[in-house]
């Protein structure tokens, strides 16, 4: 910078989370966004269509938001564009953050690549954002005629075990302290003063979003990692025992399986689903788990009342090796509490539709606060819509779980009396609709299963679809968990699938399918899922609606659906 910088004393504030040096241009974002999903790891830049700053490069940048959304995954994206030099400079926060911070972190520890992190008050983060560059320095940040001072990392005192010490000091082997490292440090930042045993563990870093989660899992195995608690698996990159049969680049494929493949030699359970509340051996009520994937983080503390922080993707090995997560966030009944309210319009016969639109919606309304959500109960919401629900929520939220008075477990007297209130009416249900089913009327994929389909989803697409052909042009495929595609098969509901020319597709989910797996000609999707129809036009380069069951039915068939508000919402 030209001009020396000027100090400013009335902005004050700026605390460093991951210490380091940097500068580059400011990119401040108006709203959250999902590093997965949300940016492309070939080129930095921003792929989440419905994101304000839609195609605005991040590379260099010194990126701006009060905190990230939706996809665990994000710490892989982040790690791989630290590995390929196309990360951000620096990332600036005004709230607490954890996923993108914990890919820096493993950046910094284990491959040598700094980029630093800093937590600002509301004060020094708007100063900041007006300025066009800024100077990130160990003691201040510099930009224009600013120099905010920079407070080190706060000093925690954590509380170890005596074999926390063991682990440590590598008495378990090095793996094992190479994840203790990682779960101390995380707890250090998120002001935990004591670790937590947790029972099981779900792993999202299976996912092969870029070559970096490779990296991280084969780097941990060659230490001798091998988890220490019954841990599952979330969907993969590929159908680990059809890929080649099925087309996919081995340049894709190979790796994909790699990472897989090293997860279970680590011990995991290949269950490869992203929906771990389906299995028969789903946690119960009050159990300290450690999960990582956005929607089943939220059903878990939602839906189930157990308790797992949103724990990013790399984090989720390191507990799972360990046993020991960071004490803080909902694992304290303190901080489940809802901060805010949302009444919600439930309009007189809504379908099952209704329920992922309120979950994007509330999350748009607590972008970073756990919402109890009041109006539901008469819609007698089942586990497959409250699935939705949370998924949807996930992708537009930071919060790891909510609240539907009358429904979920911990509603009654969650909220505090002064806690803001919102709304959601109908014309915000219709709006949301609108933005969300928009695209072409020609269908060419109807796409079911993001989450994975349950069971009782798998019967009601086949019931919608008895005694009618599929369109030849149309693709109908169904992603779901190997234990629900058994238990599909049977009681027979796999062969009315395969019958009207239904595809049920193992291991992958919709957000990890990429082509010749997703059919190369597809122009435009139809999903009953809030969660691909958001993250699915980034993903597929294809046009994404949001659809009814009934929808997705009728585009089976027909290969078209007017773009249209359902009945209950005219």
């Amino acid at each position: 910078m030209a001009q020396r910088a000027r100090r400013v004393s009335s902005v004050t504030g700026a605390r460093s989370i991951l210490p380091g040096t940097a500068e580059g241009p400011v990119v401040a974002l108006g709203e959250p966004l999902s590093f997965w999903g949300g940016v492309d790891p070939a080129t930095g830049a921003i792929i989440d269509v419905h994101h304000p700053q839609h195609g605005v490069p991040l590379g260099g940048a010194v990126l701006m938001m009060s905190s990230s959304r939706g996809s665990c995954t994000g710490s892989g994206v982040l790690l791989d564009l630290a590995l390929s030099g196309r990360a951000p400079a620096a990332l600036l926060f005004r709230e607490s953050e954890d996923v993108l911070t914990l890919g820096a972190l493993v950046a910094a520890e284990m491959f040598d690549r700094t980029i630093p992190v800093l937590r600002l008050s509301p004060d020094a983060y708007a100063a900041i954002a007006q300025r066009p560059s800024a100077r990130i320095g160990l003691d201040a940040i510099e930009a224009g005629d600013l120099a905010i001072p920079v407070e080190p990392p706060t000093a925690v005192a954590l509380s170890l075990t005596e074999h926390d010490h063991a682990m440590l000091e590598g008495h378990d082997g090095p793996a094992v302290a190479q994840a203790m490292r990682i779960v101390c440090a995380m707890a250090r930042q998120q002001g935990a003063s004591d670790l937590v045993d947790v029972t099981r563990g779900h792993v999202d870093g299976c996912i092969y979003a870029s070559p970096a989660n490779l990296a991280f899992a084969e780097a941990m195995e060659q230490l001798g990692a091998r988890v220490r608690i019954p841990t599952t698996m979330n969907a993969i990159s590929v159908d680990l025992d059809n890929w080649q049969r099925q087309g996919v680049p081995p340049a894709f494929g190979t790796p994909a399986a790699r990472l897989a493949e090293a997860y279970v030699r680590m011990g995991c359970r290949p269950s490869f689903t992203c929906a771990p509340y389906l299995l028969a051996d789903a946690p119960r009520f009050g159990e300290t788990i450690a999960w990582s994937e956005s929607n089943a983080v939220i059903y878990a503390n939602s839906v189930i009342g157990a308790r797992t922080a949103k724990h990013p993707d790399f984090l989720d090995l390191c507990i799972a090796l360990t046993g020991r997560a960071p004490l803080a966030g909902v694992y304290l009944g303190r901080n489940r509490r809802a901060r805010r309210v949302i009444d919600v319009a439930l309009p007189p016969g809504a379908g099952e539709a209704v329920w992922p639109l309120i979950g994007y919606l509330a999350g748009h309304a607590a972008p970073d606060a756990i919402p109890l959500l009041r109006g539901l109960a008469t819609g007698h919401p089942t586990p497959d819509d409250l699935k939705a629900l949370c998924a949807a929520f996930g992708t537009t939220s930071a919060a790891p779980m909510l609240h539907i008075e009358g429904v979920t477990p911990e509603a009654e007297g969650i909220a505090d009396d002064d806690a803001p209130r919102s709304a959601i009416t109908k014309d915000d249900l219709a709006a949301g609709w609108r933005r969300l089913n928009a695209g072409p009327e020609a269908v060419e994929l109807v796409a079911i299963g993001s989450p994975h389909a349950s069971l009782g989803e798998c019967r009601a697409l086949a019931d919608a679809l008895i005694g009618r052909a599929r369109h030849p042009n149309v693709a109908v495929i169904v992603t779901a968990g190997r234990e629900v595609i058994a238990g599909a098969e049977t009681e027979g509901t796999l062969s009315r699938l395969r019958a009207v020319g239904v595809e049920i597709l193992p291991d992958l989910c919709w957000c990890s399918i990429s082509r010749p797996v997703f059919p190369p000609a597809t122009r435009t999707v139809l999903t009953n899922s809030g969660k691909y129809a958001h993250y699915g036009p980034g993903l597929s380069d294809c046009a994404v609606r949001l659809g009814t069951l009934e929808d997705c039915a009728e585009a089976a068939v027909t290969g078209r659906v007017p773009v249209r508000l359902p009945p209950w919402l005219t």
